[in-house]
């Protein structure tokens, strides 16, 4: 058995931190069987180097082991994402948020310029809403939703054809 010189044996350290120690680990990993493998591989390298304040030596060794088991799981993920052919992105470039809050805008614009019960049946399809909600939401009947939404979604287009013709030609 080790001795270390100030804290006592690397054996009474281990019975009272071990339990602790996975407990600090599973904070941060979220995986009880991993963090109890990171706290015996932080207990070894105790045995190898023979810290002289064991108990903060370890916690020290089993926060970069935890670091490094999130580096290791996201490079995996990377890793499984170019295997299915998918691409992460790391965020959308300015240019495309730009893009993104001036089609958004024009969306907005577009849907104001339709009559009132046409946008509303038209977002509350999009919403998820069933015929019926929009029936009662609307005053119509159930049976004249389905055209209702038909002819709001040709004024739609018209509109939105309209209004990409004249951003084109301005």
């Amino acid at each position: 058995m080790v001795e270390t010189k100030r804290d006592g044996s690397l054996e009474r350290i281990y019975r009272e931190q071990y339990r602790p120690l996975v407990g600090f680990l599973f904070q941060r990993l979220r995986n009880h069987g991993r963090a109890e493998e990171l706290a015996q591989e932080a207990f070894v390298r105790a045995l190898q180097h023979r810290p002289v304040n064991p108990r903060a030596w370890l916690y020290t060794v089993a926060a970069n082991l935890a670091r490094d088991e999130g580096r290791r799981r996201t490079v995996r993920a990377d890793h499984l994402q170019l295997v299915r052919g998918e691409r992460r992105e790391t965020g959308p470039s300015a240019q495309a948020q730009l893009e993104k809050k001036e089609q958004a805008a024009l969306v907005r614009s577009v849907l104001e310029d339709l009559a009132p019960r046409d946008r509303e049946a038209l977002l509350m399809s999009e919403r998820g809403s069933s015929y019926e909600e929009i029936a009662s939401a609307l005053g119509l009947a159930a049976g004249s939703v389905g055209t209702t939404l038909a002819r709001a979604r040709k004024r739609l287009a018209t509109v939105w054809g309209q209004r990409q013709g004249a951003g084109e030609a301005g």
